[in-house]
């Protein structure tokens, strides 16, 4: 049996274009050309974005007919932050965030280093989907 090697992260949205235009702007991704035989009127109801350099996982965003109830069970941590600590780290966190902001992104809490763990930075999408900068 042969290992996974290649996986894409899934959304459940409202407007796939907004949010996959949002964290095409977050990680430096594009939105690759329409699949071939998708159908004219099927546009728009989803959307993928990919790494150029084709390291990280593809995006795919897809409308649904439910908002956002409860918190995500699943996130994803953008690095900003790898290697750095204390106020350097912070520095670096602050600087992504108001970054992200303009973009229609919102600040949800600041978790400061503790025994186990650095700081991070606690965000939603333009759709309220909670990501973390770290």
């Amino acid at each position: 049996m042969g290992s996974v090697k290649q996986f894409q992260v899934t959304f459940d949205c409202a407007q796939p274009e907004r949010v996959a235009q949002f964290w095409c702007e977050v990680l430096g991704y594009v939105v690759p050309p329409p699949a071939e035989g998708f159908a004219p009127e099927q546009q728009g109801s989803a959307f993928a974005c990919v790494d150029p350099s084709g390291v990280g996982p593809r995006l795919f965003f897809q409308r649904v007919p439910e908002g956002k109830i409860v918190k995500n069970r699943v996130h994803l941590d953008v690095r900003v932050g790898t290697g750095l600590v204390g106020e350097e780290r912070l520095t670096a966190l602050e600087a992504e965030c108001a970054r992200l902001i303009p973009l229609g992104a919102t600040r949800v809490q600041l978790l400061l280093a503790d025994e186990d763990n650095e700081s991070c930075l606690v965000m939603q999408d333009v759709e309220g989907n909670e990501f973390c900068l770290d």
